[in-house]
């Protein structure tokens, strides 16, 4: 099945705002809604299969070498995640059309809740775990978008801020422990993991494996003791805070747990870690709670409470333990998202999210008021609602337990303190905001929202009630799939009965419920209590550390650096040297068995010629243009050896790059002195010159211990196939576009990405172009020769003619994109050198920009190509054909490949040589008051 369509209707979604930005807010909203709407759609097409118990999958290669594949399964719990990711996202935008007022973003916001709702389906979805891992890493970033959408807020940035920094830290520690798990099971497939779950726990990395997990998924889901940034990403706007901390974001920690559940529990360490965090979480969640003035800060430390609540379950090593954990995923996600929503519309509609001003709110808002009771009490667990029948099944759990030994007691007395709690919080919620007197110096009148902004609240509580009535016959089914899954074997016997008799977990329940009337009537006592506490601000305290390694990082760099190049460059050559020199002292004799070539007078003279050149250079140094032009001596010299020695694409890529960088280096140093002082002592010169020698020696040394050596290459490999495989006799074309297409791709958007830094770098700037030298002596008028402009506009025809026959024949014989994009770009950069930029202006009109975006962009869709074929990204296709007069002749992919070389080359090239040209002013800069004026000079107006 095409499992990636999923995914792939979101991130498709999440471009349609940036072309809908002056549409209504209605269209918005609808037009963003049609992309999840459809993947939900294709969702329940495919959900039948899967509760009748099947895993549906998709796989197509991408990387086959490092075992990454574009992989997806559907299985019970992945069918489970995807309804709550696109059921409660399709709510979210319907309540964020009305939410969000006129002056803000909606398509930004818009995009970047799309692009979360991607990331969180692909988590889901992946059965691949380094692709699982590259999802996970991107729902960082788009939460961290989303929390800073109110980017000129100060807690909006550093929530966010702090929720990036906290779930980046875990995911690099679920990325090394994703790689060892890996590497002990040998594959990276999802299925081959939760197939060997005894392999693993026996492995004697199974410890290290297991915690660096545990990092990731703790970090994710705001476990103690890394809670603290969930509370403060509630800076985020209320339709952000409903989404991620309701079915994304937090829940995607707790999948993991549940995805690798069959792999990884079972094992003391796994419930002493688990259950242990998930415990404390739970009373800790419970009892900050109850202090929250902050409407928002209650439910983030709910949500906390709940997350520690679903790991409890999940560490508890009872298959009924995990059916009760996925049950009270599914209804935290209900009553959490209406809560939120809940709290929102008091906000929008009071201007206020404070407790102690949001009183009586019933006889302003009474529908609103009896939506957000029906929540909170299934939060609280009160009976005939969702959330009491996942919290007696807890409640039934905890007794069934006997890890701890004789204090196994604690664990079920400690589950009915928080349940105890979660009723105080709750109660609060609900008597502080409706009742409790009237509204205190609220900013505006509280009164009901619009219709529709109400509808998600509505469809969320009417689940919550349904789901509490009839669970048999609304969640059943679901709940079966969703915990064969998760348990990876039988289902346990259990009933969805909304009444089991008078039983312990009943009088749990029933003593929970009276113990939070009995907290929340006393709740002054505790609140005297809780203040005796120094307050502490966890995001100052984030906030501290940072400078605190900020400031340590500064005392190092100092104590490092001194400010001067040579002392870097010495220190980056002396510890080159200390790691090349070591293996040479145990290699006792240089030389191989491998024959020498003969030496010739050809490569004699080269070899002198090149020694001497790179003599010169460091010689006349201090001369610029001097060095500069011995410098190319090198480089034109290497050129040679490359042809010499059968390099043909070698000694032509060479040769037009030297043309290139002597063109940028003059360029350049028209802004610089003509020649540089003399800055380096006698003791300074004895250590550089010492320093370069021994690098020298022991890097000849290293070649010629490899040269004369014999060598298994992979060149064999390419020669062979060559042909077969990729279409073309030009061996190193086919490796440039074919065999590692991959690499020049990712060669090309850097190249794209420099051109244009350095672009934006120059933009702006403007220097003064003096009318002479130095030493006085003025430049020639005749900027132009005119034989110089003629020659140089009757070669542009030609060397265009040359660059396109070697651009087409670059698959068979030497050429190629780079090469024949280099030629393109000194043909162009001739003619502004001859005739000048404002000549140069009237006649082409070419945005360099827009032809480097072109190029990447066309490279990256030939790979994509194939995947319409099923085949591996950047797979080439090629074949012969024969037409009359014309002859037999060969069509390939990877020609379309090569031409978005070509054209990133040419864009890139021009971008930074082009604009370097247009630096020269004939302004002089303004002086500051202590320079004494200069006599005027005869100035050139701005010119190449």
């Amino acid at each position: 099945m095409s499992l990636y369509l999923i995914p792939l209707a979101p991130l498709l979604g999440a471009l349609v705002p940036l072309f809908s930005g002056r549409s209504g807010r209605s269209a918005q909203a609808l037009s963003v809604a049609l992309f999840p709407a459809w993947a939900l759609v294709y969702t329940l097409i495919q959900a039948q299969a899967v509760l009748d118990g099947e895993t549906l999958r998709f796989a197509l290669d991408w990387i086959p070498a490092i075992g990454l594949q574009l992989s997806f399964r559907l299985d019970g719990l992945g069918l489970l995640f995807c309804l709550l990711i696109l059921v409660i996202g399709l709510l979210v935008i319907l309540y964020a059309r009305y939410y969000l007022s006129e002056q803000e973003n909606m398509a930004r916001f818009y995009s970047y809740l799309l692009l979360f709702m991607t990331a969180m389906l692909g988590i889901v979805l992946s059965n691949n775990l380094l692709q699982l891992w590259i999802f996970w890493e991107l729902t960082s970033i788009s939460s961290f978008l989303l929390i800073s959408f109110w980017s000129h807020k100060s807690d909006a940035r550093k929530g966010a801020r702090m929720a990036l920094a906290i779930t980046g830290a875990g995911g690099l520690a679920l990325l090394a422990g994703l790689l060892l798990i890996g590497h002990i099971v040998g594959d990276y497939s999802l299925d081959t993991v939760l197939a060997n779950g005894a392999l693993i726990k026996s492995h004697p990395a199974y410890p290290v494996a297991l915690i660096l997990l545990l990092l990731g998924a703790f970090t994710k889901s705001a476990q103690f003791p890394f809670h603290f940034w969930l509370p403060h990403a509630m800076a985020a706007p209320t339709p952000v805070s409903a989404y991620l901390h309701s079915a994304t974001m937090v829940k995607a920690g707790i999948f993991l747990l549940a995805r690798f559940y069959p792999a990884m529990s079972g094992t003391d360490m796994w419930f002493l870690a688990v259950s242990m965090t998930g415990l404390i979480t739970l009373l800790y969640g419970a009892f900050t709670a109850l202090f929250q003035h902050d409407l928002k800060g209650l439910l983030a430390y709910s949500t906390i409470s709940h997350l520690g609540l679903i790991t409890l379950l999940l560490g508890m090593n009872t298959r009924l333990a995990a059916v009760a954990a996925v049950f009270h995923i599914i209804n935290h996600a209900t009553f959490k998202a209406s809560l939120f929503m809940a709290a929102g519309i008091i906000d929008h509609e009071s201007g206020s999210r404070d407790m102690r001003k949001l009183n009586g709110l019933w006889k302003y808002m009474p529908h609103t008021a009896a939506l957000a009771m029906v929540a909170a009490s299934s939060m609280a667990g009160v009976p005939l609602l969702n959330g009491f029948l996942s919290k007696e099944m807890f409640f039934a759990e905890t007794l069934d337990q006997s890890t701890l030994g004789g204090l196994s007691w604690v664990i079920p007395v400690l589950a009915t303190v928080g349940g105890a709690f979660s009723v105080a919080y709750s109660l609060r919620f609900i008597h502080d905001v409706f009742f409790n007197g009237d509204p205190i110096d609220l900013p505006k009148t509280p009164h009901e929202p619009p219709r529709y902004m109400k509808v998600p609240v509505e469809i969320l509580v009417a689940l919550c009630l349904l789901v509490g009535v009839f669970p048999n016959y609304v969640v059943n089914d679901l709940l079966n799939a969703a915990s064969s899954a998760v348990i990876n074997g039988r289902l346990p016997e259990y009933s969805l009965a909304i009444w089991h008799g008078f039983n312990i977990p009943m009088l749990m329940s029933l003593a929970a419920m009276a113990g939070g009337l009995y907290i929340y009537y006393n709740r002054r006592t505790l609140f005297q209590f809780h203040a005796q506490f120094p307050p502490h601000d966890a995001k100052h305290i984030f906030e501290g550390s940072v400078q605190f390694v900020v400031r340590q990082c500064a005392r190092f760099t100092e104590a490092l650096e001194n400010g001067s190049l040579q002392r870097y460059v010495f220190l980056l050559l002396l510890f080159a040297l200390l790691l090349m020199a070591g293996p040479l002292l145990d290699l006792h004799h240089s030389a191989g068995s491998r024959p020498q070539l003969e030496l010739n007078g050809v490569v004699l003279t080269g070899a002198i010629l090149l020694s001497l050149s790179a003599v010169a250079t460091v010689i006349w140094a201090r001369s610029r243009f001097t060095a500069l032009l011995s410098l190319s001596v090198t480089g034109l010299i290497v050129s040679i050896a490359f042809a010499y020695f059968s390099a043909p694409d070698l000694a032509l890529t060479q040769l037009s790059v030297e043309i290139i960088t002597v063109i940028l280096l003059m360029l350049a140093l028209f802004f610089l002195p003509q020649t540089s002082l003399k800055e380096s002592s006698p003791n300074r010169l004895t250590r550089d010159l010492s320093l370069s020698a021994l690098i020298g020696g022991v890097v000849g040394s290293i070649s010629y211990a490899l040269m004369t050596r014999p060598l298994e290459s992979i060149s064999d490999y390419y020669l062979t196939n060559s042909k077969t495989g990729g279409g073309g006799d030009n061996v190193v074309n086919v490796i440039l576009v074919d065999f590692r297409g991959f690499d020049t791709l990712g060669e090309i958007t850097v190249l794209g990405i420099a051109a244009l830094g350095i672009y934006k770098l120059i933009a702006g700037m403007r220097l003064y172009m003096p009318s002479g030298d130095e030493s006085g002596r003025p430049w020639s008028q005749d900027r132009h020769p005119m034989i110089l402009a003629l020659v140089s506009q009757n070669l542009l025809p030609l060397a265009l003619l040359v660059s396109v026959y070697i651009l087409l024949r670059g698959h068979n014989l030497p050429g190629g994109g780079f090469i024949a994009g280099l030629i393109t770009a000194v043909a162009i950069i001739q003619q502004y050198i001859a005739h000048g930029v404002a000549w140069i202006k009237h006649r082409v009109h070419i945005n360099y920009q827009a032809l480097i975006a072109g190029g990447v962009l066309l490279a990256a869709l030939t790979g994509a190509g194939a995947w319409w074929f099923e085949r591996p990204f950047l797979t080439s296709w090629f074949d012969h054909f024969h037409l009359p007069w014309i002859g037999d002749f060969e069509l390939a992919s990877a020609m379309l490949f090569d031409l978005g070389v070509y054209l990133t080359v040419v864009g890139a090239a021009m971008l930074i040589l082009a604009n370097l040209g247009k630096l020269t002013t004939s302004e002089r800069p303004a002086f500051d008051h202590g320079d004494a004026p200069r006599a005027p000079a005869t100035h050139h107006k701005e010119e190449f």
